[in-house]
């Protein structure tokens, strides 16, 4: 296949994922950012944030050649045919995402075309219902801002581009997976040429035609991808609304979890139980202190937005953060049922993330625990194997003591929960770690803990919806 030459702007997660799953598939890729010191790192092989295997794989891309970082976006607009939009879309104070380096760069973009080929625009960045027709009319804007127009132009005098949707779904700590081997590839255009185009980018991947990188292992019987072509409308709502339902799933388990406390049921029963059922499935179905991250908030908040904006009622989604926010404080109640009184006592939250194989501390539990634990007076230390210097860089007013192993943090604790499910917490010398508490309790907030061996050292196990 001949190389592809594509601009992709923005550097962070989705933006450099995606940029070297592309220029590994031999396009010829240019990561934009305007952080210059990111770049900079960037081209040393260090990566903004942790993701496993990201640091070697961009590395490689980057030695191959197909991979290149810069902070001129005009200069590579020029150079492209497809250029992605990867930047960031945080949440306001409102719930609503915050589009404006969207709409930075798209007038940009359209600032920097020429008449030499047509682009295909693609909205990568999670954006709200509509936005397609917003960043066409931006990137306009952009186009309108530079040129000369005589009175008798036409559309043909114009840079001609086309903007289409194709949302993302990776998973952090699983991205690079995750981009090779998709459950699909959603595209949004009205235009064919415009989809002809995205599919034969895409062809190594809808087809399983090309060898994996080094480390990855393609799953057995993975032999081809969905590609589903929708309007753009529709591509921008599968995103949200796939994030929405998975966060759903969550909190249904976690609200049947709290109903096995009350009649005596196990949701580490019920819930396999449940998910036999094809319709339903297994994934997702995990009862614990709640879901966190970037994403299931916000796009159920986006989701929420939009629904208002046409008086259209959301009970199922807002009841999903409803119980999401309940669930994270189960521990508090956990811990004041077996300690009776928590101000003065020292507790130890294992892991920090929102998930493992991360760093990321968007909208984590942790954080919800250690400013709940706080404010009711108790001692708080923490320990996660790779985001305690992420947290001490973006709270560092947070209120608690950082933990360099598992031994320390159980060491006088009065009490121990469980808030990520790395796996080497799983495996501890919990034997060692319970000798080593001043008091023996372990709240399990992921229901991962062996609980026998747990208890079989003398420990107080409590688990959730057990």
């Amino acid at each position: 296949m001949k190389p592809v030459d594509i601009c992709i702007v923005g550097a962070g997660y989705v933006g450099l994922v995606t940029s070297a799953c592309l220029s590994y598939l031999g396009n010829h890729v240019i990561a934009v950012d305007s952080n210059t010191e990111k770049l900079q790192a960037l081209k040393r092989g260090e990566m903004p944030f942790y993701e496993p295997g990201l640091d070697e794989f961009v590395k490689e891309c980057v030695q191959s050649e197909f991979l290149q970082f810069s902070d001129k976006l005009e200069d590579a607009v020029k150079k492209s045919d497809i250029i992605f939009i990867a930047v960031g879309t945080p949440p306001l104070p409102s719930g609503e995402p915050d589009l404006s380096a969207v709409m930075a760069v798209a007038r940009a973009i359209g600032r920097s075309l020429d008449n030499s080929k047509k682009r295909i625009i693609v909205n990568k960045s999670t954006v709200p219902v509509g936005s397609g027709n917003w960043v066409e009319m931006l990137v306009h804007q952009g186009v309108e801002s530079v040129q000369t127009v005589p009175a008798r132009s036409t559309r043909s005098d114009m840079p001609s581009f086309n903007v289409v949707s194709n949302p993302e779904f990776l998973r952090e700590g699983s991205a690079i997976s995750d981009s090779f081997f998709p459950d699909r590839i959603v595209v949004g255009s009205a235009e064919d040429n415009s989809v002809a185009t995205m599919k034969k980018l895409f062809a190594p991947l809808i087809n399983q035609t090309f060898d994996p990188p080094k480390g990855l292992t393609r799953p057995a019987n993975f032999t081809k991808v969905p590609f589903v072509v929708t309007d753009l409308a529709s591509a921008e709502l599968i995103k949200y609304s796939a994030n929405a339902f998975l966060a759903m799933k969550i909190s249904f388990a976690n609200e049947i979890a709290g109903l096995c406390e009350k009649v005596g049921a196990d949701i580490r029963q019920v819930a396999p139980g449940i998910g036999l059922d094809n319709r339903i499935g297994k994934p997702f179905l995990n009862a614990g202190v709640g879901w966190g991250g970037s994403c299931f908030g916000k796009d159920i908040n986006a989701l929420i937005n939009v629904a208002r904006e046409y008086s259209y009622p959301t009970s199922l989604l807002e009841a999903t953060l409803s119980v999401n926010e309940r669930q994270r404080l189960c521990v508090i109640k956990k811990l004041q049922e077996e300690l009776k009184i928590v101000k003065g006592r020292t507790i130890g939250l294992m892991g920090l993330s929102f998930k493992p194989n991360t760093d990321d501390l968007r909208d984590a539990p942790s954080l919800t625990l250690v400013r709940a634990l706080t404010k009711m007076g108790a001692q708080v230390k923490v320990f996660d194997p790779v985001s305690v210097e992420n947290c001490k860089r973006s709270y560092p007013d947070l209120e608690v003591s950082y933990c360099e192993t598992v031994e320390d943090l159980a060491k006088d604790s009065d009490a121990l929960v469980l808030v990520t499910e790395w796996q080497e917490f799983a495996t501890a010398d919990w034997k060692h770690l319970i000798k080593s508490m001043r008091w023996p309790l372990v709240i399990d907030g992921r229901n991962i803990l062996p609980q026998d061996l747990l208890t079989e050292c003398g420990a107080i196990y409590r688990g959730i919806g057990h």
